[in-house]
């Protein structure tokens, strides 16, 4: 509509990316999601920015969000199959991507889903009311587009492990996980709220770290078509404390160029969580029991949660990065910006700023 392509709006994305000099790499999210498939626009979309060149500090160029959605094969809902193994493989002989899942949760109640993807939100409507097909009175579908880029929405939806298209979901996010070679470049997430609560990750620890409880899920709970569209009953490997702290903290602190934060080392910020974890009780309810609730949270060096307890609530920081951008170009960028708003926009440029008196705690993360 606007005279360009997707490539080209990834492509012109990430190579300004590296050219301002941001320490993190550009964050996707890839075409046709949610669709049987879509696993070679996601593919495709990683070879995209394959030539370009990262900063000297990193590898990658990209990282592509909620991977689980965009990992899909099969031509329909029918023979709707897992294309976890294929993003592996890829992420096995590329340095340049990143992903994180979002993980499918099972649960009693409705997640929410929550998007600015419009055409998605009201598929959602459809397949959350299915009976079979078609949307049941009183399925709610929340939409509007009040200086809100894209139609924001929210609809309620169940994953159910008794379906099949939930199930062979379920499986695959943990897939990517399990299979992917190098862990700092997966990180675990719900994608919440949409594929789940993060209050859930302590259960999918101990769908990570324990065999015998995701399979006692996969097979006994689970649509049998998630046995038979996914190879996650092949799967052995489980992981260990080492690979949880890489996929939720020192690989997610590298991928955004957080220097200070992810590690013990000297320099690091004293971002500490403590768990009543016994190496020697290892299995599913023991560890989703240990994560539920940390011994003591410290944040800065300071205690903040000890035992369920809140002991201090101290001010947060905002995380800045300086990009290097000639002062000639920014007033050039700001002067189409400013008349585009005026034409476009309800609302005032400077009502919009966020001011310097809402962030009165700052710390700049990258030296330009």
């Amino acid at each position: 509509h606007f005279g360009v392509t997707p490539r080209e709006i990834v492509e012109g994305l990430a190579k300004a990316n590296e050219k301002i000099g941001l320490p993190h790499t550009i964050h996707v999210h890839c075409n046709n999601l949610g669709h049987p498939g879509n696993v070679k626009h996601t593919l495709a979309t990683m070879d995209t920015v394959e030539k370009i060149k990262p900063q000297a500090d990193r590898d990658s160029i990209m990282h592509i969000t909620h991977a689980q959605f965009n990992s899909y094969s099969g031509t329909n809902w029918a023979n709707f199959e897992s294309g976890a193994t294929q993003i592996a493989d890829y992420l096995a002989s590329h340095k340049h991507i990143t992903i994180d899942v979002g993980q499918v949760i099972f649960g009693e109640a409705a997640t929410t889903t929550m998007t600015a993807d419009g055409p998605w939100e009201f598929a959602l409507h459809h397949l959350g009311g299915m009976s079979p097909w078609g949307a049941k009175p009183g399925t709610k579908w929340i939409n509007g587009q009040v200086e809100g880029e894209s139609g924001s929405g929210i609809v309620p939806y169940f994953f159910s492990p008794k379906v099949a298209v939930n199930a062979i979901q379920w499986a695959i996010g943990l897939e990517l996980m399990l299979l992917m070679k190098n862990k700092y470049q997966v990180f675990f997430t719900t994608d919440h709220p949409n594929g789940g609560p993060f209050t859930a990750y302590p259960k999918a620890f101990s769908w990570l770290m324990d065999k015998r409880t995701r399979d006692d899920i996969l097979l006994n709970r689970c649509a049998k078509k998630a046995e038979t569209q996914t190879h996650l009953k092949d799967i052995d490997y489980e992981y260990t404390l080492k690979d949880l702290c890489i996929v939720t903290r020192a690989g997610t602190a590298k991928c955004l160029g957080l220097t200070d934060r992810g590690h013990l080392g000297v320099g690091a910020i004293g971002d500490v969580s403590i768990y009543k974890l016994n190496p020697e009780k290892m299995d599913g309810h023991s560890i989703e029991k240990a994560f539920t609730q940390a011994a003591y949270t410290i944040k800065d060096g300071q205690i903040v949660v000890k035992n369920g307890e809140i002991m201090a609530s101290p001010m947060g920081t905002l995380l800045q990065t300086e990009g290097k951008v000639k002062d000639s170009d920014m007033e050039a960028m700001l002067y189409e910006v400013k008349a585009h708003w005026r034409d476009h926009y309800s609302i005032n440029f400077n009502n919009y700023e966020v001011q310097d008196a809402y962030a009165p705690k700052v710390k700049v993360v990258n030296k330009i």
